[in-house]
This record gives C-alpha cells, sequence and structure tokens, in this order.
C-alpha cells in the first residue's frame, strides 16, 4: 500500500494542476495554444520537482519529469505533461484518439534527502541513485506497482542508471530518497505493470 507524505495540495488544487497537464496535451494535440486563467490558484507558483505519468485505456504511455525545479509549477507541469505524452522513447506519442481513455497522474516531489538502504521504506520513498556520471529514479508508486522489496527497488533503480544491479552497495554511489504527494484523474482505470 503506498504510504504518501502529509497532503500539501487541496483537493481543489489537485484538480487545478491535473486539469492543466490535461490542457497542456489537449493544446499539443489540437493545435490552439494553452489559455490559463488570470486566476490561478497559489499552488501554480511553487517550485517542486514533479514528474507527470500518461496512461491510455490503463497502459503506461509515458512519464517524464524534473527532479529539482527551475521554474513554477505552472510552467513544469505542461513541459512534462507533453513531454510524457509525445517524448518518452519508450513508446509512441499519443494522438487525438487516445483522449478518451487518457488518464493522468501528477507526482509532486519533496527536496531530496540521504536515504541508508535499511531506511527505505516501499510506498513512501522514491530512490535516486547515481555514479560514475549515470543517475535513475524510481517513483515511490513504482515498487508498490511491480511489488518490490527493497533490495529489489535498489536495483531495479540501479537499472534504470544503466549502472550494475548491485552499484547501490559501492562507496562511490550516492543514493537519494524523497517523498511524493501523488494524484491522479478521477475514474482512471488501474494503471498495469509494466
Amino acid at each position: 500500500m503506498l504510504s504518501l507524505p502529509e497532503r500539501e495540495f487541496s483537493e481543489s488544487d489537485r484538480r487545478k494542476l491535473l486539469a492543466l497537464a490535461r490542457s497542456a496535451i489537449s493544446a499539443e494535440l489540437t493545435g490552439y495554444p494553452l489559455g490559463l486563467s488570470q486566476s490561478e490558484p497559489s499552488c501554480f507558483a511553487l517550485q517542486r520537482g514533479v514528474f507527470v505519468t500518461v496512461h491510455v485505456d490503463g497502459d503506461l504511455r509515458g512519464c517524464i519529469g524534473v527532479i529539482e525545479a527551475r521554474e513554477a509549477l505552472r510552467e513544469t507541469i505542461p513541459h512534462c505533461a507533453v513531454s510524457a505524452a509525445f517524448h518518452d522513447s519508450r513508446f509512441r506519442s499519443l494522438r487525438q484518439s487516445d483522449l478518451a481513455g487518457l488518464r493522468i497522474e501528477v507526482s509532486v516531489l519533496s527536496a531530496l534527502f540521504p536515504v541508508e538502504p535499511q531506511a527505505i521504506q516501499i510506498g513512501r520513498h522514491g530512490l535516486l541513485i547515481s555514479a560514475a556520471h549515470k543517475q535513475g529514479l524510481l517513483l515511490p508508486q513504482v515498487a508498490v506497482e511491480h511489488g518490490l522489496d527493497a533490495r529489489q527497488f535498489l536495483e531495479e533503480t540501479c537499472r534504470k542508471a544503466g549502472l550494475p544491479r548491485d552499484a547501490w552497495q559501492l562507496k562511490d554511489t550516492t543514493l537519494l530518497g524523497f517523498t511524493c504527494e501523488i494524484f491522479r484523474e478521477e475514474n482512471s482505470p488501474e494503471p498495469q505493470a509494466n
């Protein structure tokens, strides 16, 4: 079960951030510019790391994000949403016909912090592993969706970085953790593990 940190975003904020991501994807498909409201919620001005994940009919179709934000969420979320929908090299770009089955998930990251392997909490912590100019990141929900224990989660994060699976045990490897506030569009089909 996913153990989420304290909520920073209200239900209204969550709906507006999800709508922002959906609007960016729709604007990219239709060619109409993204229109932002004059009265945007204060959360749009926050600077946070964020990942946007897109599913179509329950299948993963893209996940792109930034670890540490340099811009406000009003810019970061549309950028990540468009990148996830159209520029994740693992998947074909979304098409207009995909909009009906599209479900969006937003993961807003905490600040990164050092974490010891034995302190990793599955479902609560995401991981960032770096060594030899390579890095890999997995969100907390990945371990839950794939039924990974802490050791497997570490190994999979190393694999994502292009490192040997046991690189997390080496002294030159940096292991950082983070938490996420995760929210997805209502009535979304349960994502299928890939």
